[in-house]
């Protein structure tokens, strides 16, 4: 009986011992969330958002406990082009005076048979809550240099924009936004 109680608390232990909390490294910029999108069908406008904050758990056996909450600054919204991005600041676009946050919440993890990921979560912008899935796969994790412990993955979805109330008319093939997001994160 004794040896049962220790295994099964060796079990316990050993099954929970690749769960940690991570802290998403922006203060490093080892961390981006960038995005594109059609112009008239003619190019790509491509941007990035350059504040955003968060936190994620990642435990390898068990995907699905994980739990990722990204933050983004909607103002700190940033194509290299001054005008422009005072036109996606206001209310034709993201309207960062009215909405100066979105916000994704993971509700599910599945690791697919190649390995990969498909992220599923609460994604706010513009007001208005929907589901998306995030395309990722893990890129690394291990010690850093400074004696801390890091893991990185990246990530794509594509967005509606009417689907969050972004109903500006910049032709049929500017209807959807691409993002591309690059995570990693410190183990707290």
């Amino acid at each position: 009986m004794k040896k049962l109680l220790l295994g099964l608390t060796a079990a316990l232990v050993f099954s929970g011992a690749n769960a940690a909390d991570y802290k998403i490294d922006t203060k490093g910029a080892h961390a981006s969330i960038n995005f594109k999108i059609q112009h008239l069908g003619y190019s790509w406008l491509t941007g990035r958002f350059n504040d955003f904050s968060g936190t994620f758990s990642y435990d390898e056996n068990n995907p699905g406990a994980s739990d990722i909450r990204v933050s983004i600054d909607t103002a700190s919204v940033d194509t290299n082009h001054a005008e422009r991005d005072k036109h996606l600041r206001g209310d034709d676009f993201l309207d960062v005076e009215k909405y100066p946050e979105a916000k994704f919440v993971s509700t599910d993890i599945k690791t697919m048979a190649d390995g990969n990921m498909k992220v599923m979560g609460d994604f706010t912008l513009h007001g208005v809550t929907k589901p998306i899935t995030i395309e990722a796969k893990k890129i690394g994790e291990g010690e850093d240099p400074w004696g801390g412990y890091r893991a990185g993955f990246s990530g794509t979805t594509k967005l509606a924009l009417k689907d969050f109330g972004i109903d500006y008319d910049l032709g049929p093939a500017s209807q959807h936004v691409m993002l591309s997001l690059h995570i990693e994160g410190v183990k707290q």
